[in-house]
C-alpha cells in the first residue's frame, strides 16, 4: 500500500503498527545477539592484545563513541529518509565493525583493533534507535509498551550471545584466531542478519507515515491522542534520565568482567553473569512499558535512581568469590537501566514533534553514548586507581543523584 492509502484509514494504521512492532521486534532478535556477544568479551581482548588491565575500559569508550557518531547519523537519516535506511545503514556499519575486530584480533593489531570497536558501535547505537520505530504510529497511552514490545525481545539474542562466547571461541581456535575473536564474528553476522530483516520487511516505513499524516492533520495533531506536553522540560528530562543510567551502567558492567577474571573466575561464569545483566536489562520491559503509561513517567524514572543505588552496593558488598552476588547486583543494574530507558524514551517521545522528532531522539541518543563513553574510560581509571567496590558505590550514588533532577525536570505523565 502506498503511504497516502494510511492517512484516512485508522484499521490500516493500527494494521501497520502491529506490522512494524513484528519486525523490528524479529529484527531485535538478532541485534540484541550482536550487542550482547561482543559487549562480554571486548575488556577481556584488549587486555590480552594489550597485556595489561589499565585499558580494558577502552573497548567500551570505543562502542560509546562509534554509538555516538551513529546516533546522530542514523537520527538524520531516519529524518530525511525514514527508520528504514538508518537503522539498515547502523547495521551495516556494525557489521563491518565486527569482522574488523575479527581481523585485527587475527593480525595482532591494536590500531585495527580499536578502529573496528569504534565502528562496531554503530550496532549498539542501532539497537537502541530501533526502540523509536515501535512508537512513531503509537499514542501516548501506549508508547510506554511500544517501547516495551521492542526491547522484550532483544532479550532473546541478549541472553544467548554471551552464552555463546565459550563455542564461538573454540570455533574461533579451529581458525587460528584468538577464542576471544570469536563473539565478535557471531556478532557481525548477528547485525547482518538484522538489517537484512529491516531491509526488506520494514514497508511502507512507519516514520514517513507518520509525518504524512501529521502533514495532513496539521501541526496541531499527532499521531494518536496527546496526553503529554510537548515541551524543551519534557526532552530534558527524559534525556537526563537516559544519561544517568547508561552511564551507570556501562561503567559498572565493563569492568565486571575484569574483575571476575582478576579473582578467578572462568569464561563461562563471566558470561552466565553478564547475560543474566543483559536479560535484566531487557526482559522487565513488558512491565516496565505497562508501569509508565499506567503510573507516569517520572515515578518509574525515580525507582531507576533507586534500583541503581541498590546494585552498587550488592555490587560493591559482594565477596570475591561470589558469583551469585555479582550475578544479584548485574541484575539490579539492568533492570535500574530498563526503568531508566523506557521511561525516558516516553518522555523524549511525548515532548517531541513529529516533525523533528527522529533528528532529536538522534541528538538524545548521542548524548547517551557520549555518557557511556565518559563510563568506559571512567570505569578503568577509577578501578585502576582505587577498586571495584569503589567504582560500584560511585554509581549507585550517581543513580541516585537523579531522582531531584528528573522529577523538577517534568511532571508525571499519566496516558
Amino acid at each position: 500500500m502506498a503511504i497516502s492509502s494510511y492517512i484516512d484509514d485508522p484499521e490500516a494504521q493500527l494494521a501497520l503498527h502491529q506490522r512494524t512492532l513484528s519486525v523490528v521486534m524479529a529484527s531485535q532478535v538478532f541485534s540484541g545477539a550482536g550487542l550482547a556477544a561482543g559487549v562480554t568479551v571486548g575488556a577481556l581482548l584488549t587486555e590480552q592484545m594489550l597485556g595489561s588491565s589499565a585499558f580494558a575500559g577502552v573497548p567500551a569508550a570505543l562502542y560509546a563513541g562509534g554509538s555516538a557518531i551513529a546516533a546522530l547519523t542514523v537520527g538524520r537519516l531516519s529524518q530525511r529518509l525514514g527508520r528504514r535506511a538508518g537503522l539498515v545503514a547502523g547495521y551495516v556499519a556494525g557489521t563491518i565493525g565486527g569482522v574488523g575486530v575479527v581481523v585485527a584480533a587475527g593480525l595482532g593489531s591494536v590500531v585495527l583493533l580499536f578502529l573496528s570497536l569504534l565502528v562496531y558501535g554503530a550496532g549498539t547505537a542501532t539497537n537502541l534507535q530501533a526502540r523509536y520505530a515501535g512508537t512513531d504510529l503509537s499514542g501516548p497511552h501506549r508508547r510506554g509498551r511500544a517501547v516495551s514490545s521492542v526491547l522484550v525481545t532483544t532479550t532473546v539474542g541478549a541472553v544467548i550471545g554471551p552464552n555463546l562466547v565459550a563455542a564461538t571461541g573454540r570455533a574461533a581456535e579451529n581458525f587460528a584466531l584468538p577464542a576471544l575473536a570469536g563473539p565478535f564474528a557471531l556478532a557481525a553476522v548477528a547485525y547482518a542478519i538484522a538489517g537484512l530483516i529491516l531491509f526488506l520487511l520494514l514497508r511502507p516505513d512507519p516514520l514517513l507515515v507518520s509525518q504524512a499524516m501529521q502533514a495532513q492533520a496539521g501541526p496541531a495533531t499527532a499521531a494518536g491522542p496527546r496526553t503529554a506536553p510537548r515541551s524543551s522540560a519534557g526532552v530534558t528530562a527524559g534525556a537526563a534520565t537516559m544519561i544517568l543510567t547508561q552511564l551507570v551502567m556501562v561503567a559498572v558492567m565493563t569492568m565486571t568482567p575484569v574483575h571476575m577474571q582478576n579473582h578467578g573466575h572462568d569464561l563461562a561464569a563471566t558470561g552466565l553473569v553478564i547475560s543474566l545483566h543483559i536479560a535484566a536489562m531487557y526482559l522487565p520491559s513488558l512491565v516496565t512499558g505497562i508501569l509508565v503509561d499506567r503510573v507516569g513517567r517520572v515515578p518509574v524514572a525515580v525507582a531507576s535512581g533507586v534500583t541503581l543505588l541498590a546494585a552498587g552496593l550488592v555490587s560493591a558488598t559482594a565477596p570475591e568469590d561470589s558469583v551469585a552476588q555479582l550475578a544479584l547486583a548485574l541484575i539490579l543494574l539492568g533492570l535500574g537501566w530498563n526503568l531508566g530507558l523506557v521511561a525516558g524514551t516516553a518522555m523524549i517521545s511525548d515532548a517531541a514533534p513529529i516533525e523533528q522528532r527522529a533528528k532529536i531522539q538522534g541528538n538524545v541518543d548521542l548524548c547517551i553514548a557520549l555518557a557511556g563513553a565518559g563510563g568506559g574510560i571512567a570505569s578503568s581509571l577509577v578501578m585502576s586507581a582505587t577498586s571495584y567496590a569503589t567504582l560500584s558505590i560511585a554509581g549507585g550514588l550517581l543513580g541516585l543523584a537523579m531522582i531531584p533532577f528528573v522529577a523538577a525536570g517534568a511532571r508525571p505523565s499519566r496516558a
